[in-house]
């Protein structure tokens, strides 16, 4: 993994080995941002705060061996990435006003993707998963974690339940709960769709009206128009002497047609006289027929006006036009029979509620055996783990248990009881820990003193790494807190833990760093920075010199030094 311009890190390289590799130095030397470095290869949040000062962006680059037909590589490949020789390149880069990059297998992808192939690749266990596991609901989900199929299966059946409950339920109390403004908005819509249908109107009406009272209104002008218009194409009866448009018309046709025989031009002409005078004729007609059809008769004019008075009626609390109307009277006849049928709905969602609460308790009970038998085998793997880390009559439990609630109430059956449950299922969860015989147990928070505390949480995370299918386990310091043999057999472990998967410990403690197949050490040089060569592979007398700095702050003390070298003989001896 290549590291340039993140956090004091200016340029390195950290090679890690196949085993068990220690990452080592002092504090602020820089050892949290090589975990922080493989959190971003891991598709972790870009913080623009990590990029070096002075500089433009922050990359890492990593290189990761995959088995054949591994997932992660399929998944890689699917997204366009090739692999090199078997490996993986993976890049992340952060700039300074804060935009991230990724880069795999040469092909720009989404940093998502990143977080997809992490789940096949690296477990990450660190401090704030060991505070995290503190917490109950934390503890319920390792131990589900750990369970695997047992519990995914049945949760998964679970929780799609569970929210179909809430969902019906959630209804079922807003129609109860709102009963009496859904009646009365019942009430309003039956009143309204009886009074448009007391006016039937129909689609446009009140447009086609407006124009008959228009017209009806104006009869005498327009009838008086008509005739006059008539009169001044067609000529009128009463004045044999008027003179006409259709008179003109004529006589100018009939002065070409005498002479049109001697120029086309003329004759053209003349047919244009002759079309124009039978339009004239034409409108004439109409304009007679249009003053005989007026209907002036005020009774009409009466009845328009009244129901025209009726639809506005109507369009002033309904619609501003009748079709607007008729659209409120549509809309609201269905609303009415959704609100009409809220007894038969009620009846429907109360029948539904009880069948998911029936199927939610079988669910809610195979959780809990499920979940019982995982802490028996969860429970005896830890206090194994315990024995291995110079706690060897510690005994951790896990309490299983269910809240009743009043037989009538919100509630699921497990084992006959009426219980509270929730969104995974009615069981709380809590790790239990009983340091030495007769000790009563107690939860882990107060059960357990600091060291105690750290070698209780690297059993369970060790537990959790036998159980998890990836290739790489990342320990952040999780032996804060413990010394003595008590780090001793933590190193051992670890080392045990190496022979079947990649290990890297981030650690203080060199009865941990005695057991690493190989040693990185991270130092600053003088102006603040840690370079390429300010990671380093530490082997013989340098790595004795390491060790000498962790035991005693000084590297050069013959005791500290004797001290090392016997740590380092008895690692290789255990391994």
């Amino acid at each position: 993994m290549r590291i340039r311009s993140l956090g004091v890190i200016d340029d390195a390289v950290v090679e890690l080995s196949p085993g068990f590799t220690a990452v080592t130095g002092e504090t602020g030397a820089g050892k949290t941002m090589v975990v922080t470095s493989l959190g971003l290869l891991l598709g972790g949040r870009a913080d623009p705060a990590l990029v070096r000062i002075g500089s433009k962006a922050a990359v890492v680059e990593g290189r990761v061996v995959l088995p054949a037909g591994a997932s992660a590589a399929l998944r890689a490949e699917e997204a366009g990435a090739e692999l090199d020789d078997g490996a993986l390149l993976i890049s992340r880069t952060i700039s300074a006003e804060g935009r991230s990059r990724a880069h795999v297998g040469g092909r720009s992808v989404p940093v998502g993707l990143l977080a997809e192939l992490a789940d096949d690749l690296v477990a990450v266990h660190g401090q704030t998963d060991q505070q995290g596991l503190l917490r109950p609901a934390r503890q319920r989900q390792a131990l589900d974690r750990y369970a695997g199929d047992a519990v995914a299966v049945p949760l998964e059946k679970y929780t799609g339940a569970y929210r179909r409950l809430r969902a019906v339920a959630a209804e079922l109390e807003e129609i109860t709960t709102r009963a009496r403004e859904r009646a009365q908005e019942a009430d309003l819509l039956r009143f309204g769709l009886d009074e448009i249908a007391a006016v039937e109107p129909l689609p446009g009406e009140d447009a086609e009206l407006a124009a008959e009272a228009e017209r009806l209104g104006h009869a005498e002008s327009l009838a008086s128009a008509a005739q006059a218009a008539h009169a001044a194409l067609a000529g009128n009866p009463e004045d044999p002497e008027g003179i006409d448009a259709n008179t003109l018309v004529a006589g100018a046709h009939r002065a070409l047609e005498s002479v049109r025989a001697h120029d086309p031009a003329l004759g053209a002409l003349a047919e244009r006289i002759g079309e124009l005078g039978i339009l004239l004729a034409d409108v004439a007609g109409e304009l007679a027929g249009y003053a005989d059809d007026l209907d002036a008769d005020p009774l009409r004019l009466a009845a328009v006006e009244e129901r025209r008075a009726a639809l506005t009626q109507l369009t002033r609390k309904y619609g501003d036009s009748i079709d607007a109307v008729l659209q409120w009277a549509q809309q609201g006849s269905a609303r009415l029979l959704e609100l009409d049928g809220d007894d038969g709905r009620i009846a429907e969602l109360t029948v539904e509620r009880d069948g998911l609460r029936s199927e939610l308790s079988q669910l809610a009970q195979a959780l809990t055996d499920a979940r019982v038998e995982a802490a028996s085998r969860f429970a005896s793997d830890v206090t194994a783990e315990l024995a291995s880390l110079a706690m060897p009559h510690a005994r951790v439990t896990f309490d299983i248990r269910q809240s009743e609630v009043a037989a009538d109430g919100d509630a699921v059956e497990v084992d006959g009881r009426p219980v509270a449950y929730g969104p995974a299922g009615a069981d709380e969860v809590e790790l239990l820990l009983a340091p030495h015989p007769g000790a009563q147990p107690r939860p882990i928070a107060k059960g357990a003193s600091g060291g105690e505390l750290s070698r209780v949480m690297l059993a369970v995370e060790v537990v959790f790494a036998g159980s998890d299918p990836v290739p790489t386990y990342l320990f952040d310091e999780v032996d804060a807190g413990v010394g003595g043999k008590a780090a001793v057999e933590v190193g051992r472990r670890l080392a045990k833990l190496a022979r079947s998967a990649q290990v890297v410990v981030v650690t203080h403690l060199p009865q941990v760093a005695a057991f690493a197949d190989r040693q990185l050490l991270v130092e600053k040089t003088v102006d603040g920075s840690v370079t390429r060569s300010g990671v380093t592979v530490l082997e013989g007398e340098d790595r004795v010199r390491e060790l000498s700095r962790m035991l005693a702050g000084q590297e050069d003390s013959e005791t500290a030094r004797a001290h090392a070298e016997e740590l380092l003989a008895a690692a290789r001896a255990d391994g």
